[in-house]
């Protein structure tokens, strides 16, 4: 029987995008049948081993092109972005897989169902895309949303805190706006898009906090004093962006005292 393992480490050390989405589809059926495994059986690879395709050609932040909605090319831009940020997320959630073991099997199938998911969102992307005659991929895109990963791949709750309940945790913040301009723009089928992406996303965000929550209790540690200090340890500098959506957080699992805490603490 396949092993969960063996499609993650398979999923992160070279797959072709085509090859990535046929895996990630194959193994999240082959659990759902109860028919993956979900044993380690090997180690973990050093995360400096994942290997993305050879396209986009990544850029730092500061380099990407500025884009405006209002024209084909913008409009075009903006989807290749959206495409990468939910393509980089199809390997965070293999990631979380792949390099924290010995977890509960539900720590497992939440996160592989994550990143199905993701690569729903993905395809969605890319066919919207295609419609501006632009391919995933040939466009540049942002090279820092890996940066997390790597930054906390010795502890789960770091990943949990940074990743899910922070990077995610941001999309919520910033998609209701977006959805609310394509919907000015006339654009239904952008609406509809982003609309399933965001209501997916709160459910990642809620299994961030779900199992964070699990691990911190494990360890007999206060979950929100835990979360504050891990985000002061890693945003150093007052680096948290503000403008949080209250209700989507509320629902995602963050706490009224969380909220208060990263509103006195972002800009």
């Amino acid at each position: 029987m396949p092993n969960i393992f063996q499609f993650a480490e398979t999923a992160l050390h070279g797959s072709s995008c085509e090859q990535l989405l046929a895996l990630t589809h194959e193994a999240q059926q082959l659990a759902l049948n109860n028919k993956l495994h979900f044993e380690s059986v090997t180690s973990a690879q050093s995360i400096e081993n994942v290997q993305f395709p050879e396209h986009p050609i990544l850029l730092s932040p500061r380099e990407m092109p500025k884009r405006k909605l209002g024209t084909p090319a913008g409009l075009a831009a903006f989807f290749h972005a959206i495409a990468h940020v939910e393509f980089v997320a199809i390997y965070l959630a293999w990631d979380i897989v792949y390099r924290f073991r010995d977890l509960p099997e539900e720590f497992y199938r939440d996160w592989l169902r994550v990143a199905d998911e993701e690569a729903q969102h993905f395809e969605l992307l890319r066919a919207k895309l295609k419609t501006f005659g632009v391919d995933y991929g040939e466009l540049p895109a942002h090279s820092g949303l890996w940066d997390l990963a790597q930054e906390t791949a010795h502890d789960i709750l770091v990943r949990l805190a940074l990743v899910p309940r922070c990077m995610e945790a941001h999309g919520l913040d910033v998609t209701p706006p977006l959805i609310e301009k394509f919907k000015q723009l006339g654009d239904d089928d952008a609406v509809a898009i982003l609309t399933r992406i965001l209501t997916d996303e709160v459910g990642h965000v809620v299994l961030g906090s779900k199992w964070f929550k699990v691990l911190c209790n494990q360890q007999n540690l206060d979950v929100e004093s835990q979360y504050q200090t891990l985000l002061l340890t890693y945003y150093k500098g007052g680096a948290l962006k503000g403008g949080f959506n209250r209700e989507l957080r509320l629902i995602a699992g963050f706490s009224e005292t969380e909220l208060d805490w990263l509103a006195a603490h972002s800009h």
